[in-house]
């Protein structure tokens, strides 16, 4: 049986992950959130001080990846750890930015996103799913918003926690990563030719969540 597959890709902060997990709730599909692969590898580079990409490389035969889905909800296991709780963080996003340039690393996880997508209906979401991980994806779709808005989101999200960074710092990291995932050599954040353009700066995450099921349905129909 063929499996549907829908690729959703765009810049950190955007909602990718949160709102295709709603997406796929809706729809009775798997999300895959293959952003927190690479905070995965990028927490165990903060863990191992792998500062170079040589120093990760070579580390890369010791790291294991699983996604386990319970209930339909994504937990992410490292080396066999559930680290779900603690790939969020503003350090590990930049970690996972400078892993995720290497191309060994791309190419370790490459195999697993692949599989998970031939087994499934999945949502998969992250920075190069329609260009490069699901070019023949039955949907895609480039989710955006501005730096700005993203980085007021990211806020409130942390704004909780005791050690909260600001605005000013998110916003100056958001506009970091962006440059980083751009001009990286391997698979850069680009939008597919065939990928549908959603600004949700100006968007609820209902309306957000209706309109990318709206535009799954029809396709599928």
């Amino acid at each position: 049986m063929k499996t549907i597959n829908i690729a959703i890709d765009g810049p950190s902060g955007a909602g990718k992950s949160s709102i295709s997990k709603a997406v796929a709730e809706e729809l009775g599909f798997i999300h895959v959130d293959t952003g927190a692969m690479y905070r995965a590898i990028g927490l165990y580079a903060l863990r191992h001080d792998c500062i170079s990409p040589e120093q990760m490389i070579s580390h890369l035969p010791e790291i294991h990846i699983e996604l386990k889905f319970i209930g339909g909800v994504q937990r992410v296991l490292l080396c066999g750890e559930d680290v779900t709780d603690y790939i969020r963080s503003p350090e590990v996003s930049m970690a996972a930015s400078a892993v995720s340039a290497i191309p060994e690393v791309r190419a370790h996880l490459l195999d697993l996103q692949k599989k998970i997508a031939s087994e499934n209906n999945i949502i998969m979401d992250g920075r190069d799913i329609g260009t490069v991980i699901l070019p023949s994806a039955d949907l895609k779709i480039f989710l955006t918003a501005s730096a700005e808005e993203r980085a007021s989101r990211r806020y409130l999200e942390l704004r909780e926690k005791p050690d909260c960074p600001s605005y000013e710092e998110i916003l100056k990291d958001i506009l970091q990563r962006d440059e980083n995932d751009m001009h990286r050599e391997t698979a850069p954040l680009r939008q597919a030719e065939d990928a549908v353009v959603i600004d949700s700066s100006d968007l609820g995450f209902h309306l957000v969540v209706e309109t990318i099921t709206r535009l799954i349905k029809e396709k599928l129909d």
